[in-house]
């Protein structure tokens, strides 16, 4: 009952603030404090807000390997299978059709043309990132309410062409009116909205190097040349508060329900000591003996219930801090993915240009991850309550010494799998993203959970159960359509770029 009440959501309006539901307009239930409707800066808002609960999920660090579970490692051994995504739709993206979908705009909220700009970057967002998960999905008859209760699924393909158009037009749509209000990411920077854009259009381009180079690489050089980010200073970050309301997640698992189940990987942590990278203090705690030691992967429950927490590093102070920023698009990210251009020959200049991105790219993680707001703590060992500052140029200390490792310092024979290596530590916490570059690109090398019947690591997540009841026609349509599923809906199967 509660999946179909979601499912009811996905297709009718819902508005953050709306009150309770009422049979008559003159219900003893109604609240008379409540507005009416929710302003479009509200709406943006809890769009905003949301993005941290699709990034903020273990699977993804799971999937990537990231982290590692102890004592429980269900999930690590892939006994979930199919995911819902009615919140994603009914909540975030509601909100988003709301505003684009308004008949009227409040111009102290926004000039209307960047009002629907922003709602439309950021409803690109959540599609790219729902399509990259499940595959073919619903999409251009998606969220029509009572109109379409029952909405057919676009091909990935024919989404990704669309998210493209959105984030292409969205960009140039912003002008020199009003910023938007109610924007808790950048804060009415409408220029740095634009960076965005573009910025998510040529990381979604490389996603195609694999399945169809031609159209990746227009889009990547187009997206490119339209202005993405340049510094650290401009990236997608969402900045966490040192209060309940606004907390990262991981602070609330870790301290207000003190559930110490995610813990550093043996996978990064022995890819990280050997060389001295500057990023693992942040990544992880040393344990009791003054080392750094992962837990081994997706172990099954007599393997793990050897492991003592006392010899095994548990994740970073830094990560789980009550404000403890989420990283939603990067500089390095994208500069990770130039250098990859111009090793594949989508940009100009060959190996040199390679080499030249990568190492700024490794070095624009290194200041990412080691700002001096992380690095500062109280006696009581908890982290400052500091909010994140985008003006911080981080520390390097230890870059120097790790570009100068040779398996670290650009090789033109192992290019891209150098990249593809240091991109997945950069991608540390935003799970799903690493995940999807681990499909896409193969690096790092990761083996599945032991001993678990030969179960490899998922490629996709399978649709919510429910859709088999109540959208079953749309759904095995859905199903059949994919070449990369053999007709299953389950984890092994492929999305479209996934070869």
């Amino acid at each position: 009952m509660k999946n179909y009440l979601i499912y009811i959501l996905f297709f009718t309006a819902l508005s953050v603030i709306q009150s309770g539901c009422t049979k008559f307009s003159d219900d003893i239930n109604v609240n008379p404090n409540a507005p009416t409707n929710a302003s479009n800066a509200q709406l943006l808002t809890y769009a905003i807000n949301h993005l941290t609960d699709e990034i903020e999920s273990s699977y993804g660090m799971l999937y990537s390997q990231h982290w590692s579970e102890l004592p429980y490692t269900d999930n690590s051994r892939y006994t979930v299978v199919s995911f819902d995504f009615y919140d994603i739709y009914s909540e975030p993206l509601e909100n988003l059709y709301t505003i684009l979908n308004a008949k009227s705009y409040n111009v102290n909220e926004g000039s209307e043309a960047n009002q629907k700009a922003v709602a439309r970057i950021l409803k690109a967002y959540y599609f790219w990132q729902m399509t990259d998960r499940w595959g073919d999905i619903p999409y251009t008859k998606a969220l029509k309410g009572k109109d379409n209760l029952t909405p057919t699924y676009d091909k990935q393909q024919d989404i990704y062409n669309d998210l493209f158009k959105e984030l292409k037009e969205a960009a140039a749509q912003i002008d020199n009116g009003n910023a938007v209000t109610g924007d808790v990411l950048y804060d009415g920077a409408m220029n740095k909205w634009r960076m965005f854009a573009n910025s998510i259009r040529m990381i979604m381009a490389l996603r195609l190097s694999k399945v169809d180079a031609t159209t990746g690489k227009a889009q990547f050089n187009d997206a490119m040349q339209a202005g993405v980010f340049t510094d650290n200073s401009q990236n997608a970050v969402y900045a966490h508060l040192p209060e309940a309301n606004y907390e990262n997640y991981w602070y609330y698992v870790d301290v207000v329900q003190n559930r110490k189940w995610y813990w550093t990987s043996a996978t990064l942590v022995n890819y990280m000591k050997p060389l001295n990278d500057p990023r693992l203090p942040t990544f992880a705690e040393k344990n009791s003996h003054g080392d750094y030691a992962g837990v081994p992967y997706g172990l099954d429950g007599d393997a793990i219930a050897l492991i003592k927490t006392a010899d095994v590093s548990y994740t970073g102070l830094h990560i789980r801090a009550q404000n403890a920023p989420t990283f939603i698009v990067t500089y390095a990210e994208l500069l990770f993915a130039e250098a990859e251009a111009a090793k594949i020959g989508w940009i100009s200049g060959g190996d040199a240009n390679a080499a030249t991105y990568y190492n700024k790219a490794i070095e624009a993680s290194v200041r990412q991850w080691n700002r001096s707001y992380l690095k500062e703590y109280n006696p009581s060992g908890n982290p400052p309550e500091k909010n994140y500052n985008p003006a911080d140029k981080g520390d390097t200390t230890g870059l120097g010494a790790l570009m100068a490792q040779p398996s670290v310092k650009y090789n033109a024979t192992d290019a891209l799998k150098q990249i593809g290596y240091q991109k997945w530590v950069h991608l540390y916490t935003n799970g799903y993203e690493a995940w999807a570059e681990w499909r896409r690109t193969g690096y790092p090398t990761l083996s599945p959970a032991p001993n678990n019947n030969n179960i490899a690591i998922p490629r996709r997540q399978a649709y919510p159960t429910t859709e088999q009841t109540i959208n079953g026609t749309n759904y095995k349509a859905a199903v059949a359509q994919q070449s990369g599923l053999n007709g299953k809906d389950d984890l092994t199967g492929k999305v479209w770029w996934d070869k």
